[in-house]
């Protein structure tokens, strides 16, 4: 299927606005050469809302329009737990967290690291987060983006893959995150509104016309797709071959509430590089935890713009609404109908010119979050691998330089990998899966060494070198355990030892390099307190309705 003219005139002049802005902003004034500063940090010159449109576009991509509309076909509403709890997160995150790394002035999270411990523990940590970004983040959205495009366009596969990574390319390796974050304000304007409009649509071609009989038979079709909390046994799900599995496996039951999910969402909001560099890069704290707050609102909505569409899908294909539509479901090798192909069929059903703004919006999610990824991998490698083993009197345009490098050399080898994704259903569970190897050991390091100023070392480098092998042998072990639910053994496996191991080698004493706490240090703005109270009060009234 091909775009009609005005849907490709939306999407051309989309790409030519993003492209053109990028560049444009990229420019250093006359005399002025791009520094460490400029390139890594934005110049420390984003306002809030510039802060919190840029955590967002980071944050949301393929992973969630596809990967999370496929997991709303299959899970339903339960998935959103992901998006409402984060908004939770970025609250603790902007109190707690964020006050600590801007008076220290870091650059990255391995940075803190070395401040905090020394540097074995940053490096094996920059090292785990090199391959994470590389090997699962670029990867998954580079498959899901070109997923998208070769259901909706036909566009083969590893076209795809090539033309997304060019495209995220062409003025992020450049611009550095200047460019990512100013485009950022303009692609999560795309992300929203031609989210929205595809529920929309989708709402109405449910309810053959009428949005609100849509959401009405939503409801009454498939009710067991609109509780937040499940139970075990309650939901069998298809497991990408052509056979089933229980759902309690992906979200166990309370477990989402007060267990792992805690700790792969702070490990992800409060201390993953490509996320907290935004906050990094804002003009003050005040800039920066108003920013968190926005973010906070917006993580509210998303569930209406790339869940309520995937069981949307589901109600159509379960009543046979449309027979072109199941066909473009299944996978073409197998016909299997796949999860994942649930967002991108939804958009061959809208009419002319919601198309193109509804694919722009989805490619605007992919490529945000590629440049947000690949800067971050340029700046962890440049900033705590680069100067400190090869390159430790480069100068600030040689840093640069790497850091473009960096970048470039890793879109090339995600490209390479990402075809291997093919066989998964849900791709969003797959990224939370395998990112939460290395979570439980990232909220350990960072959690005992912002609040606890005995931890030492050689404890914080145990809770680094053994969150994976833990993680791989208890999935191998108990493979019936849920992954959040092995998160949370993990991180208390790691605690234990941490604590054990800082008690025995510090004697009781506090770490040279433990971090001073004071409630002078947590003090937040009345907007922030507002907007706090705001966003508690309705994820609280969401799992009322929902639970």
């Amino acid at each position: 299927m091909l775009l009609e003219p005005l849907d490709l005139a939306v999407f051309i002049g989309y790409c030519l606005l993003i492209v053109g802005m990028g560049l444009f902003v990229s420019q250093e004034k006359k005399g002025h050469v791009k520094n460490s500063s400029d390139y890594f940090l934005a110049s420390k010159a984003l306002p809030w809302w510039a802060v919190g449109a840029s955590l967002i576009a980071s944050n949301i991509s393929a992973e969630q329009f596809i990967g999370m509309s496929g997991s709303g076909f299959a899970l339903g509403l339960a998935i959103s737990t992901y998006e409402w709890m984060a908004a939770a997160t970025l609250l603790v995150v902007a109190i707690f967290f964020l006050p600590v790394y801007i008076k220290k002035g870091i650059y990255t999270m391995p940075g803190f690291l070395l401040d905090r411990y020394d540097s074995r523990v940053r490096t094996t940590m920059a090292i785990f987060w090199l391959l994470l970004y590389v090997f699962v983040n670029l990867t998954s959205v580079l498959y899901l983006g070109a997923l998208s495009l070769n259901t909706i366009l036909d566009v083969p596969l590893t076209y795809g893959i090539i033309g997304l990574a060019a495209f995220a390319m062409i003025y992020s390796i450049y611009g550095g995150l200047k460019a990512v974050a100013w485009t950022d304000v303009v692609q999560v304007v795309f992300l929203i509104v031609g989210g929205l409009a595809t529920t929309y649509i989708s709402l109405q071609l449910v309810g053959g016309g009428d949005v609100w009989e849509g959401i009405s038979l939503l409801k009454k079709e498939v009710p067991g797709h609109f509780s937040m909390i499940l139970s075990k046994g309650e939901m069998m799900i298809p497991d990408g071959s052509g056979g089933v599995r229980d759902a309690y496996l992906d979200l166990p039951g309370l477990s989402v509430l007060i267990g792992g999910m805690w700790i792969t969402n702070l490990s992800y909001w409060g201390f993953n590089q490509y996320i907290t560099q935004r906050a990094l890069a804002a003009k003050s704290l005040d800039e920066a935890q108003k920013g968190m707050i926005f973010a906070g609102f917006l993580k509210l909505l998303m569930p209406l713009i790339v869940v309520i569409p995937g069981i949307a899908a589901l109600v159509i294909v379960n009543k046979g609404m449309d027979t072109g539509f199941i066909e473009s479901m299944k996978d073409p090798a197998t016909a299997i109908i796949k999860s994942d192909r649930a967002y991108p069929t939804l958009l061959q059903l809208l009419p002319v010119g919601l198309k193109g703004l509804a694919f722009a919006a989805l490619t605007a999610a992919i490529v945000s979050s590629l440049a947000s990824m690949a800067n971050s991998t340029s700046t962890i490698f440049t900033m705590d691998i680069y100067t400190k083993y090869f390159g430790k009197n480069a100068s600030e345009v040689k840093q640069v330089r790497v850091g473009r490098i960096t970048a470039l050399v890793a879109f090339i080898i995600a490209a390479i990998v990402a075809p291997a994704l093919g066989q998964l259903d849900q791709a969003f569970q797959f990224i939370q899966e395998y990112t939460g190897f290395i979570s439980p050991g990232v909220f350990a390091i960072f959690f005992f060494g912002v609040f606890w100023k005995k931890t030492t070392s050689n404890a914080a480098l145990v809770g680094a070198a053994l969150s994976i092998p833990l993680s791989v042998v208890l999935k191998i072990v108990f493979p019936a355990l849920p992954f959040i639910d092995r998160m949370g053994v993990v991180f208390l496996i790691l605690a234990v030892l941490m604590i054990v191991i800082s008690l025995v080698e510090g004697k009781g004493k506090d770490h040279p390099n433990s971090i001073e706490i004071n409630k002078e240090l947590f003090q937040t703005s009345t907007q922030f307190k507002v907007g706090a109270f705001l966003i508690t009060g309705i994820i609280a009234a969401l799992y009322t309705i929902f639970w």
